[in-house]
Formats: C-alpha cells, structure tokens, sequence
C-alpha cells in the first residue's frame, strides 16, 4: 500500500511539474504578443527541479515493489532457488543500510535546513519544504527495501508484477 501511494505522489509531482513547464510557455508566448505580460513565472525552474528531485524519489519505492529497478541477472539467472533466496536477502539489506543511511542524512539535512531558516535566494521559500519530499520519497524506499528483505528471507514473491505496466506505453 505504501508503495501505491509513493507512486501517486510520484505521479502528482510530475504532473505538478508538466503543468508548471508548460505555463512557463505559455505566459512566454503570450508575453510576445502582451505588453503587460511577464516574460515568464520566477519561480518556474527552481520549483520544477524540487517537483523533479520529489518526483524521482516518490517513484522509486513503488519501482522496486513493482520489479522496475535495473538489476543485473547474470547470475540471480545462474543459481539454484534457495541460493538466489540467500543472495537476494543479502542485497536487499544491503539496500535497507545505503538507503538508509541516505535516509538518516536527508533528514539531518532537513532539520537543520528548518531550525536555521534557510530560504532559496530566488523565491524565499523555506528549504525544509521541498527537502521533506524528497526525504519523504527515501524514507519510502527504506520501507520497501525492509520489505523486500523479509520477503527475501521468508521465500515470499518479491515482485507484485500487477504493479508493473502493462504495455510499454504506459
């Protein structure tokens, strides 16, 4: 279930971002022919790269819940069942320590972001806002990745495939 809502949200942050970039066109073109038009929204670029750093990390819980992530299978391809259990338990705590320890510095970060009142220099919003998206998105890997180590260890399918799309196109 966490997974699905890491997707949702991974989902509205990037639909928040294709709707910011293309209002960013719009007022541009309109700004050719209004004089009174601005040439475009100041606070465009920085929010739509904090859209995009939400956007990537919101994605990646459901990513691997839903088998997405590049892995390399020479040899998971090679081994017996219960061999490959063991080596997908080791990897997947070895994901639970690097994300989670990227996790425990992300939310340093944004503590400290938040008691020292730090503000973009372009727009004066608060950093501790979009920091807690992204931080957010990696604590939801962390999740998963504890998930997944279980799953690994107890012989319990480690992929939900009704997660993954269909088709190309979608």
């Amino acid at each position: 279930m966490l997974g699905r809502l890491d997707g949702w949200l991974g989902v509205a942050c990037l639909f928040a971002l294709t709707c910011l970039m293309l209002g960013e066109v719009i007022v541009r073109s309109l700004s050719d022919f209004l004089p009174w038009m601005p040439a475009d929204i100041p606070v465009a670029w920085e929010y739509s790269s904090y859209l995009m750093a939400a956007s990537f990390t919101f994605g990646a819980a459901m990513t691997l819940r839903a088998g997405g992530h590049i892995r390399v299978t020479l040899v998971l391809g090679r081994i017996g069942a219960g061999a490959r259990r063991w080596l997908e338990t080791i990897l997947a705590a070895l994901g639970v320590v690097f994300t989670g320890f990227l996790a425990y510095a992300m939310v340093l970060f944004t503590i400290r972001s938040y008691t020292s009142d730090q503000v973009s220099i372009s727009s004066a919003t608060p950093l501790w806002i979009p920091q807690t998206l992204v931080t957010f998105g990696i604590c939801l890997l962390v999740v998963q990745f504890v998930a997944r180590f279980f799953q690994a260890a107890f012989g319990l399918p480690l992929e939900d495939l009704n997660m993954r799309a269909a088709s190309v196109s979608e």
